[in-house]
């Protein structure tokens, strides 16, 4: 039976044109669905929940290999830097 792999990664945003909790949550929103959709991935905002112009995404995936979960979770923190107007402070992934 094979192990399966879970690979977790983390990017925390400035978002220096929101101008309150709705707008940032509204922004969010979109980023997030528009990641599921294309990388079949779960996401979550897991820090900074009540500060408007800070953000920290969590983006997830399980795969029998870890290579592969690896680089899933790395196209997904690519297409969050891409695709948000913002300044990406850090990004991390581990495999676990």
């Amino acid at each position: 039976m094979s192990q399966a792999r879970v690979a977790v990664g983390t990017v925390e945003l400035h978002l220096p044109g929101v101008g309150s909790l709705k707008d940032k949550r509204h922004v969010l929103k979109g980023v997030k669905e528009k990641v599921r959709q294309r990388f079949e991935v779960s996401v979550a905002e897991v820090n900074h929940q009540d500060t408007w112009q800070r953000a920290t995404l969590a983006v997830a995936y399980v795969s029998g290999d870890s290579r592969h979960a690896n680089e899933v979770v790395s196209k997904a923190l690519d297409f969050i830097e891409a695709n948000v107007d913002g300044d990406v402070i850090d990004v991390q992934i581990e495999v676990l």
